[in-house]
C-alpha cells in the first residue's frame, strides 16, 4: 500500500510504501495504484501516550479499553500506557495481564499497562513489581498516579527495586498534607472564590525530594503532569547534574489557566475545569511551554481522565477531577507550541512519540519514519480548523474543557503497523 503526497515531519512531499507492516520505501511519486492520497498532510511517527486512564476494569461506565483505544486512534496514537488506578488496582501480574490482553483483543492501538507502586495505591507496602515486570505485559512503568508515594523510604525502595529490570517510577507529585481538601490552584482567585487552594510548593517539594532519591540510588524517575514554574526550575537543576529524571506536561496545562474557574463561558465554578494538578497561572503556563521547548520537560502526556456525566455535572466540591484529552492533544499542542513558534513538527514528534516510547522502553513504537521501521504513522492536517464537539468523540466520556472552542488541525489517518485504524478522520 502507498501513502501518497505526505510531508514527513513537515518536509517536502513524498510517498511512503508499506509492506508487511513496515515502511518499505520512501520517495517522490512511487509506483503502485493501491493507496491513500495524503493531500499534503504531515506524516508523524504514531503518537505514544505515557499517561492514559482507560478505567477498565471497574469503571466501564466512564471508559473501556475498547472505547479508550478508539479515542486514542482518533487522536493519532498508536500506543498508550494505561494507568493503574482501576478497580481492582493493577498491582498484580493478573490484573496487568488482563488489561494487556484486552488491548490486544481490540487492537486500535497498543496498550501497555502501568503497574501500581504500592498495594492498592495505599502507600504502605510495595506491590508485586517484579512479577508485573516478568508478566506477559512486561511492565516497565510503575505509578500510583492519582495518589503520591509520599513515604520517602517506600519511594526509595521502589526506585531501587525497578533498577533490576530497567523500570521507571512515575510519580504523582502531591504532598498530601499540603493539599488536604484542595480544590484549585492556591492564589488570588482561590481566595476570591472561597475554595481551598492547592499550593505550588506541594508539587515542588515532592519533585525535589524524588530527584535527590533517584540520584542517590541511581535509578530512573519520571515526574507526571508538571504544572508549576517552580517545578521547572527544580527539574532544570536536576538535569544539570546529569541525573536520570524525565518529566511530562499535559496539553491542558500548556493552554488553560486558573482564571477559567472564575470566568468560564458559563460562569464561575464550572467543574469541567477541575483537574489534578489544578490549572495554574499564566506565568506557569509560559514556563511550562518554554521548558517543553528547551527539553527541561521531555514529553507531552495527556492524562486522559474520563468521567461519566454524573461525576462532573455537579457542584464544584463534589465533582471528580480530570479531563479527557486523547482526541484533542495534537491540536492543543499545535496551538500552544507550533503556532507560537516554540516547536516545529520534528520537535512535536520527539515529544509526543519518540521520547515517550523511549521512557516506556517500547520496542517498535516511536521510531523515525524511515525504511525498515514499523509503519506506525499519523497523518495530520495542520491547516484544518475544527470546532470541538464532545458528542463526536470516540471516548465514552465527554468531560472536555474545549467544548465549543475552535482548535487547529485534524488527524486524517492513523496506521498501526501498516493497518489503518483511522481514515479520513473516522475509525476503520
Amino acid at each position: 500500500m502507498n501513502i501518497r503526497n505526505v510531508r514527513i515531519l513537515g518536509g517536502e512531499p513524498a510517498d511512503i510504501r508499506i509492506a508487511d507492516g513496515v515502511i518499505a520505501e520512501i520517495g517522490p511519486r512511487l509506483d503502485g495504484r493501491e493507496g491513500i492520497d495524503g493531500e499534503g498532510a504531515i506524516a508523524l511517527p504514531g503518537l505514544v501516550d505515557l499517561h492514559t486512564h482507560l478505567r477498565e476494569p471497574g469503571r466501564e461506565d466512564a471508559e473501556t479499553v475498547q472505547t479508550g483505544t478508539q479515542s486514542a486512534a482518533r487522536g493519532g496514537y498508536t500506543a498508550v500506557h494505561a494507568m493503574a488506578n482501576t478497580s481492582p488496582v493493577a498491582d498484580t501480574a493478573g490484573v496487568v495481564e488482563q488489561v494487556w490482553r484486552l488491548g490486544r483483543e481490540f487492537a486500535h492501538c497498543d496498550v501497555h499497562p502501568v503497574g501500581a507502586v504500592t498495594v492498592g495505591l495505599e502507600g504502605r507496602q510495595l506491590a508485586e513489581l517484579g512479577a508485573m515486570a516478568d508478566s506477559a505485559a512486561r511492565v516497565r512503568v510503575f505509578s500510583d498516579d492519582g495518589k503520591c508515594v509520599d513515604d520517602a523510604v517506600l519511594m526509595r525502595r521502589a526506585l531501587e527495586y525497578v533498577k533490576a529490570f530497567d523500570g521507571v517510577v512515575a510519580q504523582h507529585a502531591q504532598e498530601p498534607r499540603l493539599t488536604s481538601g484542595a480544590q484549585m490552584n492556591e492564589g488570588v482567585i482561590s481566595g476570591r472564590l472561597g475554595l481551598t487552594g492547592w499550593p505550588a510548593v506541594a508539587e515542588e517539594a515532592i519533585i525535589a525530594r524524588d530527584c535527590l532519591l533517584a540520584a542517590h540510588v541511581g535509578s530512573r524517575l519520571h515526574v507526571c503532569h508538571v504544572s508549576t514554574a517552580g517545578s521547572v526550575e527544580i527539574l532544570r537543576w536536576a538535569k544539570s547534574k546529569g541525573w536520570n529524571v524525565t518529566a511530562e506536561v499535559t496539553p491542558h496545562h500548556l493552554l488553560l489557566t486558573d482564571d477559567l474557574v472564575e470566568e468560564s463561558p458559563v460562569g464561575a465554578y464550572n467543574p469541567i475545569y477541575k483537574v489534578n494538578p489544578p490549572l495554574r497561572t499564566r506565568a506557569d503556563v509560559e514556563a511550562l511551554r518554554a521548558a517543553l521547548a528547551d527539553g527541561t520537560i521531555d514529553i507531552v502526556a495527556t492524562d486522559h481522565a474520563p468521567h461519566p456525566v454524573e461525576d462532573k455535572e455537579t457542584e464544584w466540591s463534589a465533582a471528580a477531577m480530570g479531563m479527557v484529552g486523547l482526541e484533542t492533544a495534537l491540536s492543543v499542542v499545535q496551538e500552544a507550541m507550533v503556532e507560537t513558534g516554540l516547536l516545529d513538527w520534528a520537535g512535536v514528534a520527539q515529544r509526543m512519540s519518540v521520547v515517550p516510547a523511549r521512557i516506556g522502553r517500547l520496542a517498535g513504537q516511536g521510531q523515525t519514519l524511515e525504511v525498515g521501521a514499523p509503519a506506525n504513522i499519523t497523518l495530520y492536517d495542520p491547516s484544518a480548523r475544527t470546532k470541538v464537539d464532545p458528542a463526536a468523540f470516540a471516548s465514552k466520556s465527554r468531560n472536555t474543557p474545549y467544548e465549543g472552542m475552535t482548535l487547529p488541525g485534524r488527524v486524517v489517518a492513523t496506521f498501526l503497523r501498516g493497518r489503518p485504524t483511522v481514515l479520513e478522520g473516522k475509525l476503520v
